[in-house]
Order: structure tokens, then C-alpha cells, then sequence
């Protein structure tokens, strides 16, 4: 029937009966160009002030999923006249992606060359929306034409809400069924007043329902996109989504598939080995990174299955035993040191043999910047400690992990943070300590049999675990301690 798509069993079925042509939709033909200076291709190294191009990539095969043939363009510098010249090759495919350069700003001059192009040229050039605003949209010579923003999560977005409806039409497919879920907020999630925000959201499941807790990326991040299970429309008037509120998610695939384990909290890296390890015993496992309390306040509601934490009691000095409440069992997990990060630079030597002094001065160094932990994590209690009443520059710029930390300080993005020992040699910085601690595990009593929490528990005390986490600088003593 028209409509239908292809596979072995249509084919089969034509065979079947005698049938060797038929009339079918034409693949549309996709050319695509990534912009801009700072980019590079994935592959090769590294350099300073580049990102690696990774829009190109996501959005040929969101273009393929959809029947597409996509002719890739490469990479143009910010040449407008180079750029003009590339623009007018991809008008001969059926539609040109240009991912990149759509902000009104200097150096940004994409729409410059396709405001060149008549018939009738630029139709929009920014929507009130987050992400995407900058979104160029435009018929070209006869051609459709589109400017996706450069940050990956706005590429997606737009992509998925403007570009693949036309594309689906051009291929002759129907028109995309979005599954809608309600969910329960648990958490505030703000917003900015004046346009719709796409929020992206993890789902887990709680005594009243699922309950969808923000990623918190930017639109940066295209992690974020690839782990989230959905995301909240969030309308131009409102401000802020309360804890507690239910809203309505639309699902990025056609089911929300539920982990095995559900692990909510602080973020380590001892936690992500062990998750590698539970997904090679067959375990599927999730974790979203809260915060050492945001775990806690999820296991007290029911939300997970286990809560990663390192909270210590001011008054008697033990980690995370004060944390638990009726219905909450607590298993130790590991020691660990977290300490000061800095890249080995001159600026920094001898900064270990007089750190009090020196870490003073550095705070009200205005060209030294820090990179932050997120609030609820326990690394920004040993932060705020350390710092005090002062708010050096930085301190509004919040990492979700220990190696976001590091990798900021190695990229140069920060010069220095607070984070564990092993991240920092990951990354050859150098790292002074500060405070060893430990990381626990707290779990409702009700997920307790689980067959994963058990497999996690008997996990722990293998010998191979436990080297392998001694060599990432985690001493575990193979102990349980009851609620």
C-alpha cells in the first residue's frame, strides 16, 4: 500500500507474487556543511581553542533514519566567500544543512551568504525558543535551506522539530507518533521567561509514578541528549517548574526502558567502573548525577535503587551513616582522597609547601579562574569550606563530575578545581590533598533483594574489583554495616 515501508518481508511478498518493480519515493538528497574556525574533524588531535565537530556526524544520521541520502561537504573556514561558493554546490541536492555561524554577531556569517540568495531567500532568522534560538530557516534558489545553531544540543532540537517533518514529507513517510508520558518533578527546575525551553530529562520510577529529573546540560552538551529519556516543553511564560509538579514528557524514543540498577547521587569514578562491570555480568544500569544529598533525598523518596554518597557528620566526624532514616541501609563503599587541581605551570610551584597562604592569595587573583561543583555534591561542601564568603571568578561555572573538573583544568578552561586524585593524574595535573573521605552507598531497604543490588554488594569484595580500584587510588574494606 502506499505508505508502506519496504523491508525483507514486503520484498518478499512482491517476489511473491511476480512482481519486480514498483513506484516508490525518491530519497531526498541531503547536502550538509559544517562552519566555522574552531572546528575540526573527529580524529584528529586535539588543539587549543578547538572543538571537535560532532554535529555533522548526529545530524547525517538523524537524516539517514529518515530515508535520506546525505552528501557531507566537509568543513568551511568563516570565508564568506569560500562559504558562498560551497552554499551554491549544495543547492543542487533537495535540501542544504549549514550547522553553525547563525548568531547575529561578528564572525558569525553564514546568513550574510545566504541572505545573497533570492526565491525568496531568508525566511527566519531566529525563534523564541531554548535551545535553537538562532535557527535559520530559508528557500534558496528553489532549494530548502536551513542554518542549525553550532551548539550540539541546539542542532538536535531544531533539527528534530523543523528539518525532520519536511524530510519525512519529502520522503513520503508519515508523520512522527511522539509518545507522551506525565511524570513528577522532584527537584526545581528554572527557567528563562520569554521563550519555550526544551528541557531534557532522565526517568526514573517512584512509589507515585515516574519522576523525570533534568540533566541540567546546556546546550552544549551533546551527551546529554544521547542519555536523556525525554524532555519537558517548557511554555515562554513561566519561570519555574516547582519540585513536586507533574508535567507532561515527551519521549525521545516510543518506551521509557527502565534500568536494572537505578543509582542517583554523588558521581565517581569508582562508580563508573562498577557500573562497566555490572553491564559485563548482563546488568542494564543508569545513573544521574545529583549530588551526594539529591541522592539521598531520592532513595528516602523511592526513587532508585541505590544512592552514591560522601557526607560527613560535623559532630562526630563518620561519613554518611546520619544520612539514613527508617527504611535505609547503608553499604560501605570505598576511601578516597579529593583534593586541589592545577595545571604543573610556573604560577603554580612550591604551591604544596605553604597552600594556606597561598591558596588566599590566589582567590583574589582576578586572571586565576576556578571551575565549581554542583550544589548538593559533597565535593562543593568541601568547596564552600574552603572558600569561605569569597567567590573567586568561576564560581558560578558548575561541573557534574570529577573528570568535568579536570578535563576543564587541562583544557584550560579553568586553572584550578576541587576533585579526586585519580581524575587528576588521568589528566597528568598536579593535585595537592586536601581531605580523604568516603564514598558509600545507601539503599532503600525494599530494593535490597534486587538480583542487581546483590550482584553489586557481591561485586564489591572480588579480588579483581578490589585491585582494580586500589589502582584508581579507592581502598576498600570489605565491610557491611547495618542500618
Amino acid at each position: 500500500r502506499c505508505g508502506d515501508l519496504l523491508g525483507f518481508r514486503e520484498t518478499g511478498t512482491l517476489a511473491a507474487i511476480g512482481e519486480t518493480h514498483v513506484w516508490v519515493w525518491k530519497k531526498p538528497r541531503v547536502a550538509l556543511l559544517s562552519t566555522g574556525d574552531e572546528l575540526i574533524a573527529p580524529g584528529e588531535p586535539m588543539q587549543l581553542g578547538r572543538v571537535y565537530d560532532s554535529n555533522s556526524m548526529v545530524v547525517a544520521h538523524a537524516a539517514e533514519e529518515l530515508g535520506c541520502q546525505v552528501q557531507f561537504m566537509g568543513i568551511v573556514r568563516d570565508d564568506e566567500k569560500e562559504l558562498e561558493e560551497m552554499v551554491r554546490q549544495g543547492l543542487d541536492a533537495d535540501m542544504l544543512l549549514l550547522s553553525g555561524g547563525t548568531s547575529k554577531g561578528e564572525g558569525d556569517q553564514n546568513y550574510r551568504v545566504f541572505a545573497r540568495f533570492g526565491n525568496p531567500g531568508i525566511l527566519v532568522h531566529g525563534v523564541s525558543l531554548k535551545p535553537g534560538k538562532p535557527l535559520c530557516l530559508a528557500v534558496l534558489e528553489g532549494t530548502p535551506a536551513a542554518i542549525l545553531p553550532g551548539f550540539p544540543t541546539s542542532a538536535i532540537f531544531t533539527f528534530t522539530k523543523f528539518i525532520a517533518p519536511v524530510l519525512r514529507e519529502m520522503a513520503g513517510l508519515p508523520p512522527e507518533k511522539n509518545t507522551r508520558i506525565s511524570a513528577r518533578v522532584p527537584l526545581r527546575i528554572q527557567s528563562d521567561k520569554g521563550r519555550t525551553e526544551f528541557n531534557l530529562v532522565h526517568l526514573t520510577q517512584g512509589p507515585q509514578g515516574p519522576a523525570a529529573y533534568s540533566t541540567g546540560k546546556g546546550s552544549g552538551s551533546v551527551t546529554g541528549f544521547s542519555r536523556a529519556d525525554g524532555f519537558i516543553e517548557i511554555t515562554k511564560e513561566t519561570e519555574m517548574v516547582e519540585s513536586g509538579e507533574e508535567v507532561e514528557i515527551q519521549l525521545l524514543g516510543d518506551a521509557v526502558q527502565l534500568p536494572d540498577l537505578m543509582i542517583i547521587g554523588s558521581h565517581c569514578v569508582g562508580m563508573d567502573y562498577l557500573i562497566g562491570e555490572m553491564r559485563r555480568l548482563g546488568y542494564q544500569c543508569r545513573f544521574i548525577p545529583v549530588g551526594s544529598m539529591g541522592g539521598v533525598m531520592a532513595a528516602r523518596r523511592g526513587e532508585c535503587d541505590l544512592a552514591g554518597t560522601h557526607l560527613m557528620d560535623e559532630e562526630s566526624g563518620v561519613y554518611n551513616k546520619h544520612l539514613l532514616t527508617p527504611g535505609l541501609t547503608l553499604v560501605k563503599g570505598y576511601r578516597r582522597s579529593q583534593g586541589f587541581l592545577f595545571r604543573r605551570e610556573p604560577r603554580f610551584e612550591g604551591f604544596a609547601d605553604s597552600f594556606q597562604s597561598r591558596f588566599q592569595e590566589m582567590l583574589s587573583d582576578p586572571q586565576l579562574r576556578m571551575i565549581n561543583r554542583n550544589r548538593g555534591s559533597g565535593t562543593r561542601v568541601l568547596l564552600d569550606g574552603l572558600l569561605g564568603s569569597n567567590k573567586p571568578q568561576g564560581f558560578l561555572y558548575e561541573a557534574k563530575s570529577h573528570q568535568a573538573v579536570a578535563a576543564a583544568v587541562a583544557q584550560e578552561r579553568a586553572d584550578w578545581g576541587v576533585a579526586i586524585r585519580s581524575v587528576a593524574e588521568d589528566e597528568g595535573l598536579g593535585f595537592i590533598p586536601l581531605q580523604d573521605e568516603e564514598y558509600d552507598f545507601i539503599i532503600p531497604e525494599s530494593r535490597l533483594e534486587k538480583p542487581a543490588i546483590q550482584a553489586l554488594i557481591q561485586l564489591l569484595d572480588q579480588k579483581k574489583v578490589l585491585e582494580q580500584l586500589k589502582q584508581m587510588g579507592l581502598i576498600r574494606e570489605p565491610v557491611k554495616v547495618p542500618a
